[in-house]
């Protein structure tokens, strides 16, 4: 395979029946029947036809996909593409012009969600609601 920005890629004429497994980023735009197994970017092109189940750490969907996905990190369904299948991740992006039959389900993934709501509770010693924006001041 040829070495562009460290992405493999299968092009619109591959059909491939079977596991596919990769390490660092992939972009398929064919045909697979099968599952893909990775800890790294999986991005699927706008002729691609996935049947099978995807976990991968992060993914970006422009074709279509037949198949459940699960994704550690973000999932990006752009406006042209089809899901059918379950999808977990931890962040999700549907593009408007999606289409996604199937349940979703967001996952805690990392701790960035949560300092979010306990902020508000630190500030809570000060009485003034503008002290919480400006800044605690000795």
């Amino acid at each position: 395979m040829a070495e562009h920005s460290g992405k493999d890629v299968l092009s619109s004429d591959v059909e491939i029946k079977g596991s596919i497994k990769f390490q660092k980023e992939l972009l398929i735009d064919g045909k697979v029947e099968g599952e893909i197994n990775s800890d790294g970017v999986l991005t699927i092109g706008e002729n691609a036809d996935i049947r099978g189940e995807i976990k991968t750490k992060s993914i970006t969907v422009f074709g279509k996909v037949q198949g459940n996905i699960t994704v550690a990190e973000r999932c990006e369904l752009k406006a042209k593409c089809t899901l059918q299948g379950d999808l977990k991740a931890a962040r999700l992006v549907i593009e408007e012009g999606a289409t996604f039959i199937g349940k979703s389900e967001v996952t805690s993934g990392t701790s960035t969600a949560k300092p979010m709501p306990a902020r508000p509770e630190v500030v809570r010693h000060e009485e003034p609601v503008k002290a919480a924006f400006g800044g605690a001041r000795p």
